[in-house]
């Protein structure tokens, strides 16, 4: 297997590992704690809206970035390679 694949594998064993946030109850400051909890320099878009919707947030990735819908507004996050899981605009 391809380094890349074996990446995708342990991050999706990673994922359902861990506990899922209700849906109801997501704000700015839950998106912000959870993404600062995690960091992964090769997160591509589809990555990361994956893992922001097994989360509980209504996330979807459009290109190269990612919409995350909190209900008042929309924001758009950009993976990044440097550090911190991505970062948020609104």
């Amino acid at each position: 297997m391809a380094l890349k694949e074996i990446c995708a594998i342990s991050f999706l064993l990673i994922l359902l590992a861990l506990p899922v946030v209700s849906a109801s109850s997501n704000s700015l400051s839950d998106l912000k704690s959870l993404i600062s909890s995690f960091d992964d320099p090769h997160m591509t878009s589809n990555d990361l809206a994956f893992y922001l919707a097994t989360h509980g947030f209504d996330a979807s990735p459009k290109g190269d970035h990612v919409e995350v819908d909190l209900g008042d507004h929309i924001y758009k996050l950009t993976p990044r390679a440097a550090s911190g899981l991505c970062k948020i605009a609104a």
